[in-house]
């Protein structure tokens, strides 16, 4: 059976964090609002009754429902090899994504800095200020980290994992919401860009972003360019 990723059908957003890896691994699920619209997202969202998502996106696995984008790779690494095989480093990777969530939110109120069911337009001058210190304090604190981070050719040495393809995802953002920011610094990160490019190299990562499955970034998702909020 195919698993089934229900998130939304315009934007990569954070189902994208969930798509990388199955991609790259050759996991075989169907991307059911891309399919059906995310009218049919909202239905099946309001029609689960019992411990029903937050929010997307969400795993149908066939025999249970999996919510937050580190849980759902948690499981996926556990269940398909997507993690180191020792626990202690399997929780580091775990550590790292939770961190990946915690950047996330912080990118998504770059330009949602007062409230978000308000339109970015509705807090312009707010989000100048937010991403001024985003640019100039907190990009450079998790990348730092980030950096510290690897301990080989991928985050956990030898082999690729979840993280390394979050990391890809994370760069390629960061690249599309501050052009001008990422070409100043991405010298100071040497080893997430090499990161970035091995995943890129995947077959199954290169296959999926020469598709029309990988859809583009734009101003709906979560990495989001206003040329105004942008700065060397």
């Amino acid at each position: 059976m195919k698993y089934k990723l229900w998130y939304w059908a315009e934007i990569q957003g954070r189902g994208e964090f969930v798509r990388l890896p199955m991609e790259a691994a050759g996991i075989a699920y169907v991307d059911v609002a891309r399919e059906q619209g995310s009218d049919a997202l909202v239905a099946d969202m309001q029609a689960r009754d019992r411990r029903p998502p937050f929010a997307p996106p969400y795993l149908d696995t066939g025999s249970q429902v999996i919510a937050q984008v580190a849980n759902i790779l948690l499981w996926l690494g556990d269940r398909h090899g997507l993690a180191p095989e020792d626990a202690a480093t399997r929780i580091w990777i775990h550590e790292v994504q939770l961190t990946v969530t915690d950047f996330v939110a912080e990118v998504h109120q770059v330009h949602h800095p007062v409230g978000t069911g308000l339109y970015y337009e509705d807090q312009r001058p707010e989000a100048a200020r937010f991403a001024e210190e985003f640019r100039e304090e907190r990009m450079p604190k998790f990348l730092d980290w980030f950096e510290r981070s690897v301990e080989g050719e991928w985050l956990a040495g030898t082999r690729w994992s979840y993280g390394d393809t979050s990391i890809f995802q994370l760069v390629e953002g960061l690249r599309y919401m501050f052009p001008r920011r990422m070409a100043a610094i991405e010298g100071d990160y040497p080893r997430l860009i090499a990161i970035r490019d091995r995943v890129a190299d995947l077959p199954g990562i290169a296959a999926y972003l020469s598709s029309a499955r990988r859809i583009p970034f734009n101003t709906q998702g979560i990495f989001r360019h206003y040329p105004e909020l942008d700065a060397a």
